[in-house]
């Protein structure tokens, strides 16, 4: 299975993890973020799920302590040689943790220096303490890698890019399914069939829809339903190619649209093109949240608005697809030149029971922003 980057890339991206190993003063780093493991060497795996491990060490040596599934996935995913996998065997009684602390001494890594990952769905609460409890001079440097992904390759926004154009291909199969008596669920196969046929792959959360009073809700959950000859349906959803993704958001209209959806898409649209003009290399993500309040509030749709309107792409696992941080209130975080952010203007009127929702992502230029999605934010009727 060939790897998605040159081995020049990985050589780049293995250099700048050894330099803020060193300069955080570590003699290795715990990887747990499935996201930190494939960015380093490509290992690609929803392993993590059980415990399993890949140290960094200061000298540049990079091992993996797993289970035995995912030896073969590891040889043939990574970067990584068969000598530097290590599995933990399942019997009665097995402490991987104790397992990890004997290779660590095998590496000769002391303790006293030592980085780990805990803010990852690929390190449980119940590993974390025992974990702590093995070792317990560890050093939370959770931040070390989303740091080093956060700046993108043009390899890296090559693969965005791609994503988007499978997230306008799911929603060409969507409209091409979506009018009165469409059953959601054959719309959301249809939106799935399309990335996949064009060789992407699974997100890293569910493809959200819902309709009727479910086009208010912006998680997805069990039950479909048939759309009425008088319709509201929202989806979110993003295309993902080599786990690299670019979400889209849309409140799609059957039937004739509401004035209230008519101002709310115009409020949404206002704020859409506000944010776009607010992401500048070099600006505080916190701009973009501002925008984003000015337009909502100066409609008076405070009511109807969420608290943050948008957040990070990149290469994620499940369960969610976002790349954090988000845009909300005072987010101090500079924004960068090849970053790629999904921007979502979500309307949800409890009051009128309407929603309405826009979004896409984008890439920060040197300049500015670049839409990554080849649909225009117009309100759509179907």
């Amino acid at each position: 299975m060939p790897r998605h980057f040159s081995t020049q890339e990985y050589n780049m991206r293995q250099n700048r993890a050894v330099a803020a190993v060193s300069d955080a003063a570590l003699d290795a780093i715990l990887m747990f973020a499935p996201e930190s493991q494939y960015w380093l060497t490509g290992y690609d795996t929803f392993g993590f799920a059980m415990f399993q491990c890949m140290i960094l060490t200061a000298q540049g040596d990079i091992h993996l302590l797993t289970r035995a599934p995912d030896r073969l996935q590891a040889l043939q995913t990574s970067t990584l040689s068969a000598d530097h996998i290590h599995i933990w065997v399942d019997i009665e009684g097995v402490d991987p943790v104790a397992r990890l602390m004997a290779l660590l001494a095998e590496l000769g890594v002391a303790p006293n220096r030592l980085g780990f990952e805990s803010r990852t769905a690929g390190l449980t609460d119940y590993w974390g303490h025992r974990l702590r409890t093995a070792s317990p001079n560890l050093q939370d440097h959770s931040d070390l890698f989303p740091e080093l992904r956060r700046h993108k390759s043009q390899a890296e926004v090559d693969m965005h890019r791609r994503a988007a154009a499978l997230s306008d291909d799911a929603l060409d199969a969507a409209l091409a399914h979506t009018h009165a008596g469409a059953f959601e669920g054959q719309i959301l196969g249809a939106m799935q069939a399309a990335v996949l046929d064009a060789g992407g792959d699974y997100a890293g959360n569910e493809f959200i829809i819902g309709s009727g009073d479910g086009a208010l809700l912006c998680r997805s959950a069990s039950g479909r339903r048939h759309l009425d000859a008088q319709d509201q349906l929202t989806l979110e959803w993003s295309g993902a190619f080599a786990r690299y993704h670019a979400a889209m958001m849309q409140t799609l209209i059957i039937g004739q649209p509401h004035e209230a959806h008519i101002r709310m898409h115009a409020a949404a649209h206002e704020a859409l093109l506000a944010c776009e003009e607010a992401i500048k290399p070099g600006a505080p993500m916190g701009d973009v949240y501002a925008a984003h309040a000015r337009v909502f509030d100066a409609h008076g749709l405070h009511h109807a608005r969420l608290n943050a309107c948008g957040y990070g792409m990149g290469a994620v696992y499940a369960p969610i697809w976002v790349d954090f941080p988000m845009f909300y209130e005072n987010n101090p975080t500079v924004m960068q030149e090849n970053q790629v952010f999904f921007l979502h203007m979500i309307l949800m009127d409890q009051d009128s029971g309407r929603a309405m929702c826009l979004g896409h992502s984008v890439l920060v230029t040197r300049d500015g922003t670049e839409r990554l999605s080849r649909h225009a934010p117009d309100l759509i009727q179907c």
